[in-house]
């Protein structure tokens, strides 16, 4: 009898990415930066955040000297959060951004994505997860439907199955009996595509739909 052998458990690491207020008009080319160096954009979303959520995500930051001026730049208008994914996405990702300090990165690594697009310490252009820990939780805040990796088994399971997916696809089932077309199959794989609620942003196409 053959040895039962488990297939590998690929996991691709992924960090949050935001295009902050004052560069969000840059969004395409430094899109296409992200693209070129490697990494795969697997959720965008375009939203306005209020101080008061500003503050939730900058929690660690609390108490610091800048942090009101924190809150007030980042809520002063839309910005773009996204989910970076490649190998080692985190670290590769500050090493684009360079010092999160916008007047060091064009002395230290002119090159850097804050050197370009940065103007001072505050406003630095672009924000990238610190660590794992970091990443996690800010994607979770930024894109509370997305499953987070390891993929969730037991009651965890369940429970985002009859939230997210059954409904979906209850959805999809009753508007094909009543359609009854010629390929069901077909034509329920392009219901799901078109109706899924977690269906990531293409990064190439311009979005209509931006959160408030």
């Amino acid at each position: 009898m053959e040895p039962s052998v488990t297939p590998p458990q690929i996991y691709v690491e992924k960090t949050l990415a935001i295009i902050k207020p004052d560069i969000v008009d840059k969004e395409e080319e430094i899109q296409d930066i992200i693209l070129r160096s490697g990494f795969t954009i697997v959720q965008r979303r375009k939203l306005h955040l209020s101080p008061e959520h500003c503050s939730n995500f900058y929690v660690e930051q609390y108490g610091k000297m800048f942090f009101p001026n924190l809150t007030a730049y980042m809520s002063s208008g839309p910005l773009v959060a996204m989910v970076l994914a490649r190998h080692k996405a985190i670290s590769y990702w500050k090493e684009l951004l360079g010092p999160s300090n916008s007047l060091v990165a064009k002395e230290t690594h002119p090159d850097s994505l804050r050197a370009i697009y940065g103007t001072d310490e505050l406003r630095n252009a672009l924000h990238g997860s610190n660590d794992f820990a970091a990443a996690e939780r800010e994607i979770r805040f930024m894109f509370p439907a997305v499953v987070a990796e390891p993929i969730p088994i037991g009651q965890a399971a369940k429970d985002y199955l009859n939230l997210y997916v059954i409904p979906t696809l209850l959805g999809g089932l009753t508007e094909l009996c009543k359609q009854k077309p010629a390929d069901p199959l077909i034509w329920l794989a392009d219901w799901l595509l078109k109706n899924n609620p977690n269906k990531p942003k293409l990064c190439y196409h311009p979005l209509a739909e931006e959160s408030h």
